[in-house]
């Protein structure tokens, strides 16, 4: 059997029901290596929970936070906030044996040639603005209107950065020349929460949500560089769409009350190489 690159994101296990889904995830050979993009749950307890649990049934797991993670709530890391919240998590995946964005890029060797996975940590800077708006005062204005406002704007504090914009610029900068430093001979697959493009969320059932879905500085990233696939979650629509021939794939499993709508059982974790 052929080793295989599995990906999952948004779990949430929160939720009962995706406890038992997250649960139940296996690898289909022991050599199976598994990225998480993302949002496992807001809590340190559940997310140690279940990174414990792929990281003993998985060869490897690759992890990126999401917002969820990223949120001040009373749990284990007593109110951290921003970077030291960020830090705690990486402690806790190196102690688990999980790859983070702050590790190098590791190398996986599949059936068609080895290709590098660079999980990535990036954030949003408002950019992904709502139709008619042309700036974050604006886009927020409109948001407020219709009522839909993402729960950041209460839990995820960019201490000691001055925005979340602030902290999403450190972050590309840093992330952009650590991308440009890889050999442009081995293809990258490529791991963030959000996606490197605003053209998923043209499918959104309420467009001003895009303002936290990522930003446009990346846009050009997956013809930049040798990009085989990019992989990320947060939108809860998974799919496979392709932009200037690059495979995106959305990975998420979402809240129980939208995967049970479905008239499948998620088919998770999706198989990326």
């Amino acid at each position: 059997m052929t080793p295989k690159l599995l990906a999952v994101s948004d779990l949430h296990v929160s939720y009962a029901e995706n406890r038992e889904v997250t649960a139940k995830l296996t690898p289909t050979t022991p050599d199976d290596w598994l990225i998480v993009a993302g949002d496992v749950a807001d809590k340190v307890s559940d997310i140690e929970w279940a990174l414990s649990l792929l990281a003993e049934k998985f060869a490897q797991v690759v992890w990126v936070p999401g917002n969820h993670e990223l949120w001040t709530v009373k749990d284990g890391a007593d109110g951290l906030r921003g970077v030291a919240r960020y830090e705690h998590l990486v402690e806790l995946c190196r102690r688990l044996g999980v790859l983070t964005p702050e590790d190098p890029y590791p190398l996986w060797e599949g059936q068609d040639g080895p290709v590098r996975i660079a999980p990535l940590f990036l954030l949003y800077d408002y950019s992904f603005l709502p139709p008619g708006c042309t700036t974050k005062e604006e886009g927020l204005a409109y948001a407020m209107e219709t009522g839909v406002v993402c729960t950041d704007e209460r839990l995820l504090h960019p201490d000691p950065y001055p925005s979340r914009e602030a902290w999403c610029e450190a972050r590309v900068t840093l992330t952009e020349k650590r991308l440009a430093d890889c050999d442009p001979d081995v293809p990258l697959v490529l791991v963030n929460h959000y996606p490197l493009v605003r053209d998923p969320m043209d499918v959104l059932w309420y467009p001003e949500f895009a303002q936290w879905c990522g930003t446009t500085a990346t846009a050009d990233w997956h013809r930049r560089f040798n990009v085989k696939t990019m992989i990320y979650g947060h939108l809860h629509i998974p799919r496979e769409t392709r932009y200037d021939g690059v495979r995106f794939e959305e990975v998420s499993l979402g809240y129980p009350r939208e995967w049970k709508k479905r008239p499948r059982p998620p088919q998770l974790p999706r198989v990326v190489l």
